[in-house]
Parts: C-alpha cells; structure tokens; sequence
C-alpha cells in the first residue's frame, strides 16, 4: 500500500521552529527519493528539499539553504525536515514525496495529503 502520512505543521511566530514528520510505508519509501515540496496560495508548487535512499544526497532549494535540514530514518519509515527561523513567506501547505528516480523537478510518484504551515509575522 502506498500512504505518506504528514504531521507537525501549525501556526508559528517568524523566528520560530517546526518539525514537519511523515510517516511512509515500506513501499512508499523503500529504495525511493523522499522529499518535501510546499504550495502556497496563489503560487506554483516548489520543492524544498530532497534525500536519496541512503541519505548521502541532498537537494535543497535556495530558500530552504542553512535554515530546513531534511532527514530520514528507513528503520522507521520516516522521514522528516526540521525548520529554522520561520519567515512569514515560508507560509504554505507542506507535502511529503516519494520519488522513483532522483530528478531536482516539482513532479513526485507518489504524494501526502499535506499539512498547514503558517507563519505570522
């Protein structure tokens, strides 16, 4: 069965934190690309960050560059991304991915269902 489960978002003070977690199942993530992409109101999708199956590669997007750190743990199926210093622009619907082949695109295998993240200013 394939199911991305997101959780941790909510309303946060800029300068604030949040861990943003996703639960997979043994298909979603074994062997694939996970990642974070995000959507705003009004904007067009755009990734965040992106890790290989073993962890040793990364992509980031500029903005997400010294303040988002994306992480995975395939004991547990999980996989997560800590942010730092929240900005308001930062405010967006967050969505954990898995992709078959690794390709730095907004265009995913398989989705969440998202989670809010909102950033006040």
């Amino acid at each position: 069965q394939v199911q991305l489960v997101e959780s941790g978002g909510g309303l946060v003070q800029a300068g604030g934190s949040l861990r943003l977690s996703c639960a997979a199942s043994v298909r979603t993530i074994r062997n694939n690309v996970m990642g974070w992409f995000r959507q705003a109101p009004g904007k067009e999708r755009e990734i965040v960050e992106l890790i290989s199956w073993g962890g040793g590669t990364t992509y980031y997007a500029d903005f997400a560059k010294g303040r988002f750190t994306i992480s995975r743990d395939n004991a547990k199926n999980m996989v997560y991304l800590q942010m730092n210093s929240l900005k308001p622009e930062d405010t967006a619907v967050y969505y954990c991915v898995a992709k078959v082949t690794w390709s730095p695109s907004p265009a995913a295998d398989y989705w969440g269902q998202g989670t809010q993240v909102t950033v006040s200013s």
